[in-house]
């Protein structure tokens, strides 16, 4: 059963949040990182990206790197950009994109659960890509970047997020991107009791999005753990920052596909290779009247369906029987399109390190997929976005998603809520 409890959050003092909030690191290159610290010295992306304030020839991974985040964020406190809470709260956190809102509990979530799989994982991480963000955890001592974790759907705690939202938030902002972001701090401990309580009669939680800053974190934990081998398991660093939402309020976005080449293939013979692989193909017609940002572009409408953009022409293309499966893992549309056309046509044997393969989140839109195929890649595929029910079955049964199977929108503001270890 899962243990979440409540912190003393250290956030923005009142009239700061708008300006410290940002998307999460790993969102922008450092170029992008650069131009947005540079319009916005208080963007919280000074402190989760410092490489940002020395020059281009410093490497990003540098010791002094750091210890300058580190600095930044000592340096915000002691002059009031950011205030501790005096009790331990819970907090709610609602985003609204494009009319849908989606309201998520904030709380520290316990290391054990993850490491015993209370916690459940759907995809694999790097250790290359965690290192940064251990060494980040370790110089703050400080979790600045939430873990978004979804449950199945509990009626209690439905009636109590909506009992906390009719009292004013303590932030309520708009983001560049039209994203609103509001937040609530939850100080009632009978409120707080239920919560503590209702997690604690949950058997399973899982990771939507931030598996490595997860990873990261237990990381760090474990690091502390060795270095207070008297711990109780009650210090901060036995817990890891996290937004639980419920399943029905999350939507997940296609992820699409963008491959440089044809693997040798001339476009008839690479149609034809397609064909035999187990695909059926139409070529499609934009649709008279269309208009809109993807105007002409072939969106799939159910599983077993992907788009396909080749020199200027868009095609439907569908999995026949023969090559569907109903294996958790096997029988996902990213897994179809790997095992029987990326791989075995294109050549793309790891799509976790191969530099021909690039992928699209479904935010961008499908003309993003057009405009990378008129300047660095050949061919694109759009994709059917995997249900929460696919994501619940692999991770229940214990297995791996295929890399970059999911797109979570909208993204989580990081420095809006820190978890101090």
């Amino acid at each position: 059963m899962a243990v979440i409890k409540p912190f003393r959050a250290v956030r923005p003092a009142i009239g700061k949040e708008a300006q410290i909030a940002a998307l999460p690191y790993d969102v922008y290159n450092r170029a992008e990182a650069s131009e947005v610290v540079k319009a916005n010295p208080l963007s919280f992306l000074a402190i989760d990206r410092a490489e940002t304030s020395f020059p281009a020839d410093v490497d990003t991974y540098a010791d002094e790197v750091y210890a300058r985040a580190a600095e930044l964020y000592n340096l915000r406190k002691s002059e009031g950009s950011f205030i501790q809470e005096e009790n331990a709260c819970f907090y709610l956190y609602e985003l609204v994109m494009d009319g849908h809102s989606q309201t998520g509990i904030v709380g520290c979530a316990a290391v054990d659960d993850y490491l015993s799989g209370v916690i459940k994982k759907h995809e694999n991480t790097r250790a290359e890509k965690e290192k940064d963000r251990i060494r980040h955890v370790d110089s703050l001592s400080a979790q600045t970047g939430p873990i978004f974790l979804a449950h199945r759907r509990n009626d209690t705690l439905e009636l109590q997020k909506n009992a906390v939202k009719k009292s004013a938030p303590l932030y309520d902002i708009t983001s560049d991107d039209g994203i609103i972001h509001r937040v609530w701090r939850i100080e009632d401990e009978d409120i707080k009791a239920q919560i503590i309580d209702v997690y604690a009669q949950t058997d399973s939680i899982y990771i939507a999005d931030g598996h490595h800053r997860c990873a990261s974190a237990v990381r760090v934990s474990e690091m502390r753990r060795a270095q207070n081998p008297d711990y109780t398991g009650e210090e901060e660093f036995n817990f890891f920052l996290s937004v639980l939402f419920s399943e029905d309020e999350l939507r997940i976005f296609d992820y699409n596909r963008v491959v440089k080449d044809l693997n040798g293939l001339e476009p008839d013979a690479f149609l034809e290779q397609v064909k035999k692989a187990g695909f059926t193909v139409t070529e499609c017609e934009p649709a008279a009247g269309e208009s809109g940002q993807d105007a002409g572009c072939v969106r799939p409408d159910a599983r077993g369906r992907f788009g396909m953009y080749l020199d200027e022409k868009w095609y439907l293309l569908e999995a026949t029987q023969a090559i569907r499966s109903e294996d958790a893992v096997a029988g996902l549309d990213v897994s179809v399109l790997q095992d029987h056309l990326l791989g075995p046509v294109l050549g793309i044997g790891d799509p976790r390190t191969d530099d021909r393969i690039d992928f699209v989140g479904g935010i961008r839109g499908l003309k993003e997929l057009v405009r990378r195929c008129h300047t660095d890649c050949r061919v694109a595929f759009s994709m059917y976005p995997t249900s929460m029910t696919e994501l619940f079955d692999v991770a229940d049964a214990g297995r791996l998603m295929p890399p970059k199977s999911t797109w979570f929108e909208p993204k989580l503001r990081s420095g809006l809520l820190i978890h101090e270890i």
